[in-house]
């Protein structure tokens, strides 16, 4: 029973989702449990949250100096759990981002976290100073610490939080 009703918050939750993220008329939506609200990522919300600069080439390009906001920095601003409260069913916990092509990456919320995985993604709006370009922004993710750059998504759409559990029904 406590299983079943656990499936119906969930999936009640993910249908109930609702724009999170819009950046210069770019909106990217977040399917998750804890946050139902919107944010405008736009220049002036950027500005707003810590900023940080990362280095990285993508694909043989020369190396780039990247900034914009850490990716769990704005999840856990939209009621993420961090910390110690980053546990249990909140380990099965999964980042889906979205690109205006349809290409998508995923991460695990413990990967993103700082006290697990410490992977550094960031929501880049400015590469070498500048706003990123058309072809490759208005937000760019950039995954300095990955060895090849496969998950650095150009034209950030949709960010999605789901919810993995692999807790199946019992028979």
């Amino acid at each position: 029973m406590r299983s079943t009703l656990s499936r119906c918050l969930v999936i009640c939750a993910l249908m109930c989702a609702a724009p999170v993220i819009a950046a210069d008329g770019v909106t990217a939506k977040v399917a998750a449990p804890a946050a139902n609200r919107t944010i405008a990522l736009d220049a002036a919300a950027l500005a707003g949250l810590p900023r940080t600069k990362v280095s990285g080439s993508t694909h043989g390009d020369a190396p780039s100096e990247f900034e914009g906001v850490v990716l769990i920095e704005v999840l856990h601003r939209n009621g993420l759990p961090l910390d110690e409260k980053l546990r249990g069913r909140a380990m099965a916990t999964a980042v889906r981002v979205t690109a205006s092509d349809g290409y998508v990456v995923v991460f695990s919320l413990g990967e993103l976290a700082p006290d697990f995985g410490a992977t550094t993604v960031l929501i880049a709006d400015r590469q070498n100073g500048k706003p990123i370009d058309a072809k490759d922004g208005p937000l760019r993710l950039v995954v300095p610490t990955d060895k090849r750059a496969a998950r650095w998504v150009r034209n950030v759409t949709r960010i999605e939080v789901l919810n993995v559990d692999g807790d199946e029904p019992k028979h």
